[in-house]
């Protein structure tokens, strides 16, 4: 939620001559101490609102947006100059935009303008009492989540300038760690990411100087933290956590009690049951991963939201491997030959899946002595795959043979 270096990022690919603007240096230390603020009328830490809101939260995730988006509406009529109502509602677009990997668009204005809404009532807030942690918390979330979607999109100077406004009120709301867990996440996301981003980016190290040092393992703790205690950031933090495991640290087993339990709680997310379905595939864990993927075509074909061509891709790729292991050839061609069209759907033919599915098409295809097929396939291996991979040598070669026969 809080991926407040990602413009960043969006610097380091920009020709050299632009211009990175100076950030003042702050101290985002952790503080696991209770602050001295009046907290009295924070619907934050309101267990009642939170019991209220649970349901809301959970169709949220499940992608039962009208149902979350109802009772986000109540709350707002009841409490129209909180920022709360209008986050929740900024978060149900940002998750309709999630399952395409934050290509599509149609969503991007309704976003923005909640955010904007979010920003406008937490300004009041602050503006009336500099001690509401609340208030910073909400500031720093809807920053940082226009600064992430504003970078997805290139628009580079507002995501630098809602990430720097992000970071800021971020600072200003780390006293209330010890109030509530649901401060702990963006401090989390910073500690991490901080020190990934150095690491896995050497000419940003010197913008790197003017942030707070991280520390990997502390905002790994956090992030545990928010993920088993709060309440509103919990399962983003689990989402993260899931990413960051699987991604980073490259610690698959690791990785699968949480993506088990999000592909469990929120069965209709088409996010965590790919994610889930992945983790299974590359754990061998063949009879879940079929399980898993067999439920993502059902839904695809049920038109549920969220579920479209990425997840298809996914899962038929899984599904095309595990048939051409058990030599059930005819079923493995007919998967691999609907993730390449899953794949060209979105425009996406430089993935693994897209040139894995291609180049199985042509072992496959070779294998039956279809020698015209197998060069199709991997003259569409050998036109997309980067020359450095085992892939495209594998079709150059095959190609330089066989070519001729076609």
């Amino acid at each position: 939620m809080l991926l407040l270096l990602v413009p960043w990022l969006g610097y380091a690919q920009r020709p050299d001559s632009a211009r990175v603007p100076v950030m003042r240096k702050i101290d985002l230390s952790n503080v696991d101490v209770a602050p001295t603020a009046d907290s009295k009328g924070w619907l934050l830490l309101d267990k009642d609102i939170q019991t209220e809101l649970d349901g809301a939260i959970h169709n949220l995730y499940n992608f039962k947006f009208d149902k979350a988006e109802k009772q986000f509406r109540s709350l707002r009529r009841r409490y129209p100059e909180h920022p709360l109502p209008y986050l929740l509602m900024g978060l149900s677009q940002w998750w309709k935009i999630m399952p395409t990997s934050l290509k599509e668009k149609k969503y991007d204005k309704i976003f923005f303008a909640y955010m904007d809404t979010t920003v406008t009532k937490a300004e009041v807030l602050y503006r009336q009492d500099g001690k509401n942690y609340e208030a910073c918390f909400f500031l720093s979330a809807a920053y940082g989540f226009d600064a992430h979607l504003n970078a997805e999109r290139k628009n580079w100077s507002k995501a630098t300038v809602s990430s720097k406004r992000a970071l800021d009120y971020l600072d200003k709301s780390k006293e209330a760690n010890g109030l509530s867990p649901e401060f702990l996440f963006g401090q989390a996301l910073f500690n991490y990411y901080q020190v990934w981003i150095a690491d896995n980016y050497p000419l940003l190290r010197p913008v790197m100087l003017f942030f707070p040092k991280g520390n990997k393992q502390l905002g790994l703790r956090q992030l545990r933290s928010a993920a088993d205690n709060g309440f509103y950031t919990a399962t983003e933090a689990k989402f993260f956590l899931m990413q960051i495991l699987f991604d980073e640290e490259k610690n698959l087993a690791a990785t699968l009690p949480t993506s088990h339990y999000l592909a469990t709680n929120f069965p209709d997310n088409a996010y965590f049951q790919r994610f889930y379905a992945l983790n299974c595939f590359h754990l061998n864990d063949q009879a879940e991963c079929e399980r898993v993927s067999r439920e993502i075509l059902a839904k695809i074909n049920q038109g549920l939201p969220g579920y479209e061509a990425i997840s298809g891709r996914y899962a038929t790729y899984f599904l095309g491997t595990f048939m051409q292991q058990r030599q059930q050839y005819d079923k493995a061609r007919e998967y691999f030959q609907r993730c390449v069209v899953f794949a060209e759907s979105t425009g996406e033919t430089s993935s693994g899946f897209y040139l894995s599915a291609n180049l199985n098409l042509a072992r496959l295809a070779d294998d039956a002595h279809d020698t015209p097929a197998a060069v199709r396939y991997y003259s569409e291996v050998e036109d997309k795959a980067a020359r450095d991979t085992p892939q495209y040598r594998e079709a150059k070669e095959y190609l330089k043979a066989h070519r001729k026969d076609s």
